[in-house]
């Protein structure tokens, strides 16, 4: 079991920015996946973003070129930067973490992100 602890969302005006951060339990070194999800009342949980342990990436194409995921290996967290933002980013953000592509995923508890101004 991986426990992850999300911080850093709020509400934030369009056109800001906000940097959401996760601490898993475990190393980043055992974690082969990495990155974040997001939730709307009603919808299902949808990828926004995803780092593999071999440096590559993928984005939610409503993201890309204002998010950016990243691993602090000093810190032991995953981080994602949000910049741009826009009322229709608002949702609950999770961290979503797996040991391997085959493995059981584990999930934060979410943190909500509003964008309103």
């Amino acid at each position: 079991q991986v426990q992850l602890v999300e911080s850093g969302g709020g509400l934030v005006q369009p056109g800001g920015s906000l940097r959401l951060s996760c601490a898993p339990s475990e190393s980043l070194s055992n974690l082969n996946l990495v990155g974040w999800y997001r939730q709307t009342p009603g919808n299902q949980r949808e990828l926004v973003a995803l780092s593999t342990s071999v440096g590559t990436t993928r984005y939610e194409d409503a993201v890309k070129g204002r998010f950016t995921v990243s691993r602090d290996v000093a810190k032991n967290t995953v981080d994602l930067q949000m910049n741009d933002l826009k009322p229709e980013d608002t949702a609950v953000y999770f961290c979503h973490v797996r040991r391997s592509y085959t493995s059981t995923p584990f999930w934060g508890q979410g943190t909500q992100v509003t964008v309103s101004s």
